[in-house]
Order: C-alpha cells, then structure tokens, then sequence
C-alpha cells in the first residue's frame, strides 16, 4: 500500500474520486442524516489545498441529495458526479446540463408512486426519490419485509420500464432510466481535468464498475471486507481517512 500510494503521490495531475456514503460517512439509518466524520473531511481539506490536485465525491445520490449531505456550496473547490454519473456540477460552473427526457420522469413519477403503494405496508422500507429513477431502502426492515418489498418492486420495474438499469448496495434496490455508472463519471472527470493519476475509492458493490476501470497507474482503495477489484483495502472510515492524509502529505512534500 506505501509503494502505491507513494507513486501515486508523484503523479503531475491527481484525481481522488470518491463514494460518500460508507466511504467518507458511516452509514446511516436516516439516509439525509449522513455527513462526513472529521477526520475524513479534514483530509479533504488538506488534498484540496494541495497544488495540482482534483478532489471530487461520486455518489449514487442525486446531484441536490449530495450538495446537502456533504455541505457543498458555490464556493466549493470539490468537484460532484450525483447519480453514479449521470449528474456533475463543477467548481467555477456549476451544475452541467443533464436535463431529463420528459417521457421517462414521467414514467419515473408513475413508477415511484407504484412502489410506495405496494410497500406502504411493510415496517422500515422507504421509496427514495432520485433524479433518474428511485431506490428501494431497506435497512431498518426485516429480511422477510426487505424480500418482500424488492420482489414487489422488481415486478413493477420489470413490467412496465424493463430498460431501466437495476442497481444493489448496502440494504438498496435503486432503478433508473439512465444507465452511467461510476466508471463513466470518474472516466469524465479524469478527461476534464487531465489527470495522470487517480485514487478511486468505494465501500459498496455499485463502485465496482469504477475499480475495474482503473489503470496501472491509479490506486483503487476499498472500504470494508469483501471480494473487490480495489488494489488496496482498509477496514474502516478513519483508517481510509489515515490513507488520504498520508496521500496529501507525501504530495505537497514532493511538489515542494
């Protein structure tokens, strides 16, 4: 791990991509409750400000969902891809064009509506909405209502939006009629700002598309205890966190 990230930290342009939920944030049974821990935001803060480096969040949530969890504003030097990629905002412009095809949100609205109706029963399930389609949250619900609640919605989805791309993470079901996947967004970031370097990282199985694309001269770090395509694994938030900061500290002390 030291040797990767030491060559990494030599790079001309860096790109750090990262998830947020489960990556820079415990996850959290109120899903708009997560924020990051403080040591993960002050390792941020210090690749920020180190010179010709790129830190941007890419995350499943909507680009809006995203902006508020992670206390992003105007001012921001962060850039985001919301939506596995299908949503960016850039520091200095602001959020790009990713208007939505008027007959699939209204299919979406249609379809959202179905899944609460169908599952309005069942203890501990919430219908997220999304900017492209919804997630079906069952982490506070039991097995048999979870089990319930995705076979229902698997069959609304699979009826009437059988084009829609179906997603799993942690105790999710997510649907959408765009089909980016991270691996798109960090291959846009790392056009649009040049990168000859990037460190991405993810806990989940819908970052896994975003490991398998990197190249030799990348780093993919996992969160977490699982089989990954990530190069590099840590067990938790504040040993990820540990990593960025080594990461930042080997950078500016090689620029200097």
């Amino acid at each position: 791990m030291t040797d990767s990230i030491s060559a990494l930290a030599g790079t001309d342009e860096l790109l750090v991509a990262l998830d947020f939920d489960g990556t820079l944030s415990p996850l959290q049974d109120e899903p708009m409750a997560a924020r990051m821990l403080p040591e993960a935001r002050a390792a941020l803060d210090a690749l920020v400000a180190t010179l010709r480096t790129t830190v941007a969040l890419v995350s499943g949530r909507s680009l809006h969902d995203l902006r508020v969890i992670a206390e992003h504003d105007e001012t921001s030097p962060v850039w985001l891809a919301g939506s596995h990629g299908a949503e960016f905002w850039q520091p200095g412009a602001g959020v790009q064009d990713t208007a939505a095809d008027a007959v699939d949100a209204n299919l979406r609205d249609t379809l959202r509506a179905h899944a609460e109706r169908v599952t309005a029963g069942l203890e501990g399930v919430f219908i997220e909405p999304k900017s492209f389609g919804f997630g079906v949250h069952t982490r506070t619900a039991s097995r048999e209502d979870a089990a319930k609640a995705n076979a229902a919605v698997d069959a609304i989805v699979e009826a009437e939006a059988p084009h829609w791309r179906r997603r799993t993470g942690h105790n999710i079901v997510e649907y959408a009629f765009r089909h980016e996947g991270k691996d798109s967004a960090v291959a846009h970031l790392r056009e649009a700002v040049g990168a000859t370097g990037v460190l991405f990282a993810g806990d989940d199985v819908t970052d896994e598309d975003a490991l398998a694309s990197l190249g030799p001269s990348d780093v993919g770090v996992h969160i977490g205890r699982r089989d990954t395509h990530a190069t590099v694994s840590v067990p938790d938030i504040a040993a990820f966190a540990r990593l960025l900061r080594r990461l930042a500290d080997e950078r500016a002390a090689g620029l200097r």
